[in-house]
């Protein structure tokens, strides 16, 4: 794929209404997290299981899912928790926006265009990174996994997420950077859009044919703009 270029299917969700909200991943989408993530999930596990190498590559195909779902699911202790989130809070200072998410963030504010964040975080960890890179203001919700009956890739957390908008799913879009935010998406009846600017396995994104693909944050105002 020419990560240069948009690939906007012809999506039938897309064609419906003008977009009036947006709905974010917000690892690997909104913020560079994946070192830091990484960092921490090692802290985890030589505390809690012990010497070897931690299985971060088994940990990252996961990515999207609730920690302790990725944990049942891997057959690690469930008390990895305690550790990788005391560990990920003193590390959120290396947590960086992605290049041009600031930007789009304004834009899109300036558009009325209305914004919540559905994670795999916990919320009070998810509000609290967006706190501290300042644009929390821009979201009128941030739900992480743990506010939910079922995580992603169940779509319990956009249909919530729509529901606290007061937005109809065929007016909004759901950006996600794994395969459990577009399965979530296309449950709730939202466009599923794949995004490729962070540790994305594009060809498993692509695999699952998004309704669009944005190679950059600023695509995904142009997507916007060319709904209304």
């Amino acid at each position: 794929m020419d990560r240069n270029t948009t690939i906007l299917r012809a999506s039938p969700l897309l064609a419906q209404e003008r977009i009036s909200a947006v709905v974010f991943d917000l690892d690997g989408v909104l913020v560079d997290s994946f070192a830091v993530m990484q960092e921490a999930f090692a802290a985890a596990y030589a505390e809690v299981v012990g010497d070897g190498e931690a299985p971060f590559e088994e940990y990252r195909k996961h990515l999207g899912r609730y920690f302790p779902d990725i944990m049942r699911i891997m057959g690690l202790p469930l008390e990895m928790e305690e550790p990788f989130v005391r560990e990920s809070y003193r590390l959120a200072g290396r947590v960086q926006l992605f290049d041009g998410v600031r930007e789009l963030l304004s834009d899109l504010s300036a558009l009325g265009v209305r914004m919540a964040v559905a994670t795999g975080k916990s919320g009070p960890r998810a509000r609290s990174l967006l706190d501290g890179l300042g644009v929390l203001r821009h979201f009128e919700h941030v739900i992480g996994s743990d506010e939910v009956p079922r995580a992603k890739p169940a779509p319990d957390i956009v249909f919530r997420a729509l529901d606290l908008l007061g937005t109809p799913a065929q007016r909004a879009v759901m950006i996600g950077d794994a395969t459990t935010d577009l399965a979530a998406a296309r449950g709730a009846g939202v466009a599923a859009v794949a995004a490729t600017w962070g540790e994305a396995e594009v060809d498993l994104l692509l695999a699952e044919n998004p309704d669009a693909v944005v190679n950059a944050p600023g695509e995904v105002l142009a997507l916007v703009a060319a709904s209304s």
